[in-house]
């Protein structure tokens, strides 16, 4: 698209005599839209045009699908491979978390209970000043 633009420029220019593109030849004034053609050929013989138009296509399709799974309530999932991969491993690490945070939660109450159970009684102390009953 560039190619022609410039080319149309060039031809004004050419046409209207207007600075040193009034002294150039018509072939080079043309030479754009031969690029221009060149360019095009190659595109579409490399498929460059085709896998772009693909992606639009798909991109549009997806969005259609978003769009249908909000309009319904639901959470849209993409169904691929890497996003599965890590609900999983995200899955697995708030097991160990909470693995970790059980073990600590009963060694706490285990420490707890030992402290509450070793404390002294005042009305059962023993000590020298007080006489045994």
């Amino acid at each position: 698209m560039v190619f022609v633009v410039v080319g149309c420029l060039l031809i004004a220019l050419k046409w209207a005599e207007f600075g040193p593109v009034a002294a150039w030849s018509w072939w080079l004034v043309l030479a754009p839209f031969g690029l221009a053609m060149l360019w095009w050929w190659y595109a579409d013989a490399s498929g460059w045009t085709k896998r772009r138009e693909m992606d639009r296509m798909e991109d549009r399709k997806t969005q259609r699908r978003r769009n249908s799974m909000e309009r319904l309530g639901l959470k849209f999932s993409r169904s691929d491979k890497s996003s599965r991969r890590a609900e999983k491993f995200l899955a697995a690490r708030q097991r160990e978390i909470d693995k970790v945070e059980g073990k600590r939660a009963d060694q706490r109450e285990r420490n707890r209970e030992s402290l509450l159970g070793s404390r002294f009684d005042s009305k059962q102390d023993t000590g020298p000043d007080k006489p045994k009953t």
